[in-house]
């Protein structure tokens, strides 16, 4: 058997007992298992080891080092990055052949494709949820210094998070890293994108037999719209009088409350020989409510996911009186042991197999929330699980108007 160089991430398996000496489009392993995926130019296979599942893609050997390194630094940059785990070297093959080396990724669990998001020959309810991830993942590569290049919907995976949608880059085979973007770079990239999704939507019309005309070619452009409202809330500088101070913290708690974490304030004159100041504010990843319930119960969720479940441990915090700083950590401590991991272990009793027990999680905060307003009282737990139950709703993600805080 052909045994290829293999560098491997520590934690993962070190994948020797595969079919190197075939491309993977040809193997025959009873552990490659067939899953849903986009339109790409490289060859890929999925390989199950154990419950953890992994994406392996052929490529040339320098577009394969390239995207594992690129994977890899962007992952220390943000958060919604599929995680790179290693790569194989086929020696014996010239480098520039397109089976030569394979970048291997773990697969990111309950996550789904666009196609898996169509309704007929468009995103029905979804619609606008898709448009948000997607302009909000472009957003976040910018900030982090990446022009991607080749941004389409076949690049992208998706997941759900609480009410909403999360959109995580799976492919950075033509990305490239910089300090910061320019102008230029970004409107490139929204240039690539927007061509790129209208291909995407006129193939799912051909598909299905739609005409040309009625395809939602102005999909992209729609992300772009809405990519230009978000990057500009982001990156303004606002103008501060002398008495305005507190719109510092102002700015600051509307940025955290968009979900993205505030790494450094600028403070410099306007330039205009007055007392004003000009605020600057460099903006982090998307992670502030996720990173923030890390920080007081260790509970890893996505970013909308944290969101929800903060307002539960805050919906807890409202029953006490008289709460001292010190005390809110215990608290937090409390709600977790007598509270979320309960209602955690009974939701994983009752929703199937291999479905995301902290999204359910949220669709029963969201079910416990409509009940209280319908009723005009607060509603148990125990009372809106037994409800929820009786609904038939584990494991269903909310619709799209659903409201997002309880």
């Amino acid at each position: 058997m052909s045994v290829p160089y293999l560098s491997i991430r520590p934690g993962h398996p070190d994948f020797l007992d595969l079919e190197w000496g075939r491309p993977v489009s040809e193997w025959n392993d009873p552990r490659v298992i067939d899953l849903p995926t986009g339109v790409h130019r490289h060859p890929i296979c999925f390989v199950a080891y154990g419950e953890r599942i992994y994406a392996i893609k052929e490529l040339p050997r320098h577009l394969a080092h390239h995207e594992y390194e690129t994977l890899r630094t962007l992952q220390n940059r943000l958060r919604p990055i599929v995680t790179p785990v290693g790569v194989a070297e086929r020696r014996w093959i010239p480098p520039d052949e397109e089976s030569s080396t394979a970048v291997i990724t773990e697969y990111v669990r309950f996550a789904f494709t666009y196609r898996e998001l169509l309704t007929g020959w468009g995103f029905g309810a979804r619609r606008e949820q898709m448009l948000d991830a997607f302009a909000g993942l472009l957003v976040e590569l910018h900030l982090a210094g990446c022009y991607w290049g080749d941004c389409s919907l076949s690049n992208v995976l998706y997941r759900y998070d609480a009410d909403s949608i999360e959109a995580i880059m799976i492919d950075g085979e033509t990305a490239e890293l910089h300090d910061d973007l320019s102008n230029g770079q970004r409107l490139s990239d929204l240039e690539i994108m927007e061509i790129n999704v209208a291909g995407g939507m006129a193939d799912i019309a051909a598909s299905q037999g739609i005409d040309i005309d009625a395809a939602d070619l102005a999909l992209g452009a729609d992300i772009s719209a809405r990519y230009a409202r978000l990057w500009n809330q982001l990156t303004r500088d606002v103008i501060l009088r002398p008495h305005e101070r507190y719109r510092i913290k102002e700015r600051i708690e509307r940025l955290n409350a968009l979900g993205f974490e505030v790494d450094d304030v600028e403070l410099v004159p306007d330039g205009e020989g007055g007392d004003r100041l000009e605020m600057r504010v460099k903006v982090g990843g998307r992670n502030y409510h996720s990173a923030r319930l890390r920080e007081l119960t260790r509970i890893r969720a996505s970013e909308n996911q944290a969101r929800q479940i903060l307002s539960d441990l805050y919906y807890y915090e409202a029953g006490r009186d008289n709460i001292s700083p010190v005390g809110k950590d215990v608290l937090a401590i409390q709600w977790r042991v007598r509270v979320f991991e309960p209602l955690l272990a009974r939701i994983i009793g009752d929703i199937e197999p291999g479905q995301d027990a902290v999204q359910a999680y949220c669709d029963f905060l969201h079910h416990r929330y409509v009940l209280a307003t319908e009723q005009g009282r607060d509603v148990s737990n125990d009372e809106a699980y037994a409800r929820w139950i009786e609904a038939g709703k584990p494991g269903y993600p909310l619709a799209e108007d659903s409201p997002a805080d309880q």
